[in-house]
């Protein structure tokens, strides 16, 4: 296997000021067996401890790292976001994420890397066998199993924070690293058309402190995941969605309006005070609106596209 060349290591790191101390000495071995020119970049996601100050200690002892702090707890998204922005200005080729913990085992990188020289583009550690809580594990694999059937994207580990992948790969997904976006890069990458793989890997319990996971974190992820489906499904024709629910209200609204008026031109009923009368006028309004609202979407969609090729023109001249 020819050794890689430039990888990039992203930790985002939040209160890990204890961990950090014996995690990045043992990336640093690893990791300069597989690639020379290797880079290590922390990112402070505001933390309230000594992470920042460990950070600054590790890079003065180790000249691979770069440290960088966020303004504040801005999120696991936003921190990997601004890492993959270093990566790139770095000159990294290969891209690895890891998380500060010390759960990821750095000797696995070399079977990871090696899936990307069999040409995938994002490779996965996956962790089949798990040290983790019971509520974690237990919640984990309900999570996996609901992210695959939604997103059709085959899986057993979506939400490992231990990923390989090429530099086109991590700009891709750059835009939408926002949020719990970051649960979902595997299934953004993989709607764009990459390559994608898991790899067993050992998952080692926790070095020290407690884990930021949380049971509210199922929860937005769940709509994350749901936004993700819409915004890359419907992202260049929104009003496939929004004028079908329009349309589909709008003939309710006018199938009710025309039974009531027959009531009333042929039988002389009494239509004044009749529930279904509102029902029919509230679902035609309703669609009416959802057809504008879609035709709206659909012009800033063709605005932003007319917007695109009119600089891309202006670049060949």
């Amino acid at each position: 296997m020819a050794k890689p060349r430039n990888c990039v290591i992203v930790i985002p790191a939040y209160n890990e000021a204890e961990n950090l101390g014996q995690v990045i000495p043992e990336i640093v071995s690893y990791i300069s067996k597989i690639d020379t020119k290797f880079r290590i970049i922390i990112i402070d996601d505001g933390s309230t401890d000594d992470t920042a100050s460990t950070i600054t200690a590790l890079a003065k002892k180790h000249p691979q790292i770069v440290g960088e702090s966020m303004p504040r707890n801005l999120g696991k998204a936003a921190a990997l976001k601004r890492g993959f922005a270093l990566a790139e200005a770095l000159g990294g080729q290969i891209i690895i994420m890891m998380d500060a913990d010390g759960q990821d085992d750095p000797a696995e990188l070399e079977t990871l890397i090696g899936k990307i020289d069999e040409g995938y583009d994002l490779v996965t550690g996956a962790r089949y066998t798990r040290n983790d809580r019971f509520i974690k594990r237990t919640t984990s694999r309900l999570y996996n199993r609901t992210t695959s059937m939604i997103s059709g994207v085959k899986g057993k580990d979506f939400n490992s924070g231990f990923k390989v992948m090429r530099l086109s790969v991590a700009q891709a997904v750059g835009s939408m690293m926002y949020g719990e976006m970051h649960r979902y890069l595997t299934v953004i990458a993989s709607w764009y058309g990459y390559q994608i793989t898991e790899v067993h890997v050992t998952h080692r319990k926790r070095l020290l402190g407690k884990s930021k996971y949380g049971l509210a974190r199922f929860w937005r992820g769940f709509i994350d995941l749901v936004t993700i489906r819409f915004l890359l499904t419907y992202e260049s024709r929104p009003s496939h969605l929004i004028g079908a629910f329009g349309v589909l209200s709008l003939l309710g609204g006018v199938g009710i309006l025309g039974y009531v008026s027959v009531l009333r031109i042929f039988f002389d009923a009494t239509i004044g005070n009749r529930p279904i009368l509102t029902i029919g006028v509230l679902l035609t309004v309703v669609g009416i609106q959802l057809l504008v609202f879609g035709l709206l979407a659909e012009l800033q969609v063709f605005m932003r596209h007319r917007s695109n090729d009119v600089k891309t023109r202006s670049l060949t001249k």
